[in-house]
């Protein structure tokens, strides 16, 4: 706290213990029948509805009584305690009435305090109303922001809310058509339109040739399609959906053509992907016959697409870590073909800016990172001279790395994730061979322990948690690139084989993306890949991905998620129906804080 907001709270209590007593007040609002003392400087300070009231010609400066409708009592002392000491105590019960009526009597401070209450309070099953509640009394900002969390959230709130039904069909209908719309399977968008229907037949029944043309009916699968959207009671008997659905049957057959020969065609309505949640970001690395790269590709898992995102500040750089924490990317240590680093560098993706950050205690090539409870772990790497043990982790409030206990090995080469609430790095080089042990960092013991070795030696090695488990894929066992890959439970300390990947790769980036899991470049022995492959779990195979445009091995890979302007890090759409910070007017309607 400053010397100013010191001074401010100090007077803001003097005056609030004048108020209470009743001294120097030249102002009496009477609420409900209860009279309550107060100085017209204090309000005037915080409201122009107060302002208004004191100084226009409607009243004379020696009026003291002054009616105020349309406040309970209960809800005015709390805004004239805000008026005095700027903090008011907001609940789950009094935040609606208390917005309406700081609105009405122009207290924003007021308004903002409640807004912020309530956008922390934002879950699936509140956030409909809270967004229709912002609209009522503008609050532009919390609109917004609850707007974002409905699009973001759509499936889980599509599912199950019972704010959804209350939706209007415009209301609806705009959300649906949204290319920023966050629905990893379209069939959850057509099952919501049901849902809605269904919710009330006799009126909305014949809303479904208005909503039908917004779901992306090209983007199911043929099986999905036929069974169960082309043979829908609803669909089948509305004669404006019969030319919908023969339009979504070539665009299908089309779609699968162009994907096979990976020429997609993503502007078609009825096959334009929605902007995804989360993007992939390949940065940097080392190619084949060039040595260290500066580029940065970002992959667009609905689309299945690349886009070159590089920025005209970056430099050359391989063998570093990235790591993505609120907002900004972290890309630490690293190699250009002559220094090993230890500087620090962060991009925020929103303003697309590098900045400097405070170095690591070493330098680091080779390095592993991880991110857990916003924190970033730097282990292992290589300085240039030694293999090393040691480990550090950086706030980023503070722009501080503090020194960490040593490893029991030490590790170039290696790879990290985070599990639950522990840092796991399995295999790398240790100076004299690649690793098979691997082990995990408590950060409530701060201790590191060995867990079960992996059944491979693995340098180069790709380690991700996906579904609970700690995967780790591919590497160098000293004699050949690895296409093998294992998982452990941490339960039972156990490695088990999964399946391999489909091409041999070590020095690869590895993230999980939309529940798959993918491996992104590498080097065979040989090249440096521009291959990407991916891994789903339910399905239990490596399936391909879309190639980069640039071949890249010991890069830095990291999942971007929650970006405003994920658009320029996305394959290009058609325009959206609107801008993303303009969503569609919401009509009024209560809230609801509970999770019941």
């Amino acid at each position: 706290m400053n010397k100013r907001d010191k001074a401010s709270n100090s007077s803001g209590s003097v005056f609030n213990e004048l108020r209470l007593e009743g001294k120097l007040c030249d102002a009496v609002l009477r609420v409900d029948g209860v009279e309550f003392n107060a100085h017209k400087i204090i309000l005037c300070s915080c409201s122009s509805y107060f302002r208004a009231l004191f100084t226009h010609g409607w009243s004379s400066a020696e009026q003291r009584l002054y009616d105020i409708a349309g406040v309970s009592a209960d809800t005015m002392r709390l805004l004239l305690e805000f008026a005095y000491t700027r903090s008011v105590p907001v609940t789950e019960e009094n935040v609606e009435e208390l917005l309406a009526a700081a609105d009405q009597l122009c207290v924003m401070g007021a308004v903002r305090t409640c807004c912020e209450f309530l956008e922390q309070q934002l879950c699936p099953q509140n956030c409909i109303g809270i967004w229709k509640f912002a609209d009522v009394y503008y609050c532009p900002d919390l609109r917004n922001k609850a707007f974002r969390f409905i699009l973001r959230h759509f499936e889980e709130i599509a599912a199950a809310s019972e704010e959804f039904l209350t939706l209007s069909l415009q209301q609806l209908a705009d959300i649906l058509e949204r290319d920023d719309l966050n629905a990893k399977q379209e069939t959850a968008v057509f099952e919501a339109a049901l849902r809605w229907i269904g919710h009330s037949p006799e009126e909305r029944e014949g809303h479904i040739s208005v909503l039908l043309p917004k779901v992306r009916l090209g983007l199911m699968t043929a099986d999905y399609f036929l069974n169960n959207a082309k043979k829908n009671t609803l669909v089948k008997e509305s004669a404006e959906c019969n030319p919908i659905i023969t339009n979504v049957q070539r665009a299908i057959y089309d779609f699968t053509i162009s994907r096979q020969s990976n020429s997609a065609d993503v502007h078609n309505p009825l096959t334009r992907p929605r902007l995804p949640h989360a993007v992939l970001l390949a940065i940097g690395g080392w190619s084949s016959g060039v040595g260290p790269i500066d580029s940065i590709e970002a992959y667009d898992p609905r689309a299945d697409r690349w886009v070159n995102v590089t920025h005209a500040e970056e430099s050359p750089r391989a063998y570093h870590g990235a790591a993505f924490l609120n907002g900004v990317v972290y890309c630490a240590g690293g190699f250009d073909a002559v220094e090993h680093f230890n500087s620090v560098r962060k991009f925020d993706l929103s303003t697309r800016t590098w900045h400097q950050v405070a170095p690591m205690y070493e330098r680091r090539r080779n390095i592993s990172v991880a991110v857990l409870n916003g924190y970033i772990y730097a282990m292992g790497g290589y300085d240039g001279r030694n293999r090393l043990r040691t480990a550090e982790r950086y706030d980023p409030k503070t722009n501080q790395w503090t020194a960490l206990p040593p490893m029991h090995e030490q590790r170039s080469d290696a790879s990290a994730t985070t599990l639950n609430g522990k840092v796991y790095i399995c295999g790398g080089f240790s100076g004299n061979g690649p690793l098979a042990t691997a082990e995990r960092y408590d950060p409530e013991t701060n201790r590191w322990t060995l867990i079960a070795a992996m059944s491979s030696r693995r340098s180069g090695v790709g380690v991700i948690a996906y579904r609970e488990r700690v995967y780790a894929v591919g590497g160098f066992d000293g004699t050949d690139r690895l296409r093998s890959a294992e998982a452990y439970d941490p339960p039972s300390d156990r490695w088990r084989a999964v399946p391999a990947m489909l091409q041999r790769r070590s020095n690869f980036g590895i993230e999980v993306v939309d529940d798959q899991l993918f491996v992104v470049g590498g080097f065979d022995g040989s090249v440096t890949y521009v291959t990407v492959e991916r891994y789903d779990q339910n399905a239990d195979e490596w399936q391909e991905a879309h190639d980069m445009e640039i071949s890249r091995c010991a890069l830095g890979c990291c999942v971007a998620h929650g970006l405003p302007n994920v658009s320029e890090y996305a394959a290009p759409r058609a325009a959206p129906p609107l801008p993303a910070a303009e969503e569609p007017p919401a009509r009024r309607g209560g809230i609801r804080l509970t999770s019941g």
